[in-house]
This record gives structure tokens, C-alpha cells and sequence, in this order.
């Protein structure tokens, strides 16, 4: 596994064989990854069996925004507006952001939600 600016990479394969590399913070946001991660099962990739790559990317991307989100947060010690970046989707306002972030996520079909539980 590589590691990109001291970042541990994690390696996520889907149940229909596409590969992910994600940093490790990101990949911990799943209750379940961080459950496999803690049980040292990252030696050749996380394989995700229940899990294809459609939902995995979703999760992927979820969790992404969120660790984005927190990390501008603890970034923000006055909690004052925050000047944006090319290199960052979150606003000024993570708390409210990660508000309407969570409630989109979950406006998909139930066949989609039961998926994402898994996850």
C-alpha cells in the first residue's frame, strides 16, 4: 500500500472487483471498515464482498465530504467563516453542511439504503 504525503492509503475491493484507494481517516468513517481495519485485515486490501461498486463509491464519497468537513472544523478555532479553496466542497458552516450532506445521502431507494447499512 502506498502512502501519499504520510497518509496511510487503504485499498477497498468491491464485490464486482473494482479496486478503491482511500486514505485511512476516510476509510474509518465506515463502522464496519474501521472494525476490519482495527482487526489488521488492510495486509492486502480490504475485500468488501457484500459490497459493489456502485454503493462502495457512494460510501467512498460520503465519508470523503465528512472527514473534509471535520477537518475544517478543527481548522476554524474562532468559527468564523472560512475562505474556500479550489481543493475543497465544504462551506463555511460544516455543522450545517454535514446536516444537509447526510440528508441527501439517504434520499435513495430502500434496495439502496439496506445496501448502504451494510456498509
Amino acid at each position: 500500500m502506498a502512502a501519499a504525503e504520510g497518509k496511510k492509503i487503504i485499498k477497498l475491493k468491491s464485490s464486482d472487483g473494482k479496486e478503491f484507494e482511500v486514505e485511512q481517516a476516510v476509510a474509518m468513517e465506515s463502522q464496519m471498515i474501521r472494525h476490519m481495519i482495527e482487526d489488521d485485515y488492510t495486509d492486502n486490501g480490504l475485500s468488501l464482498r457484500n459490497v459493489d461498486s456502485k454503493i462502495l463509491s457512494m460510501v467512498i464519497e460520503y465519508c470523503n465530504k465528512h472527514v473534509q468537513a471535520k477537518a475544517a472544523n478543527t481548522s476554524e478555532f474562532g468559527g468564523g467563516a472560512r475562505a474556500s479553496n479550489a481543493t475543497s466542497a465544504v462551506p463555511a458552516a460544516p455543522a450545517e453542511y454535514l446536516k444537509n450532506l447526510d440528508a441527501n445521502f439517504v434520499k435513495v431507494d430502500k434496495a439502496t439504503i439496506f445496501d448502504l447499512m451494510l456498509v
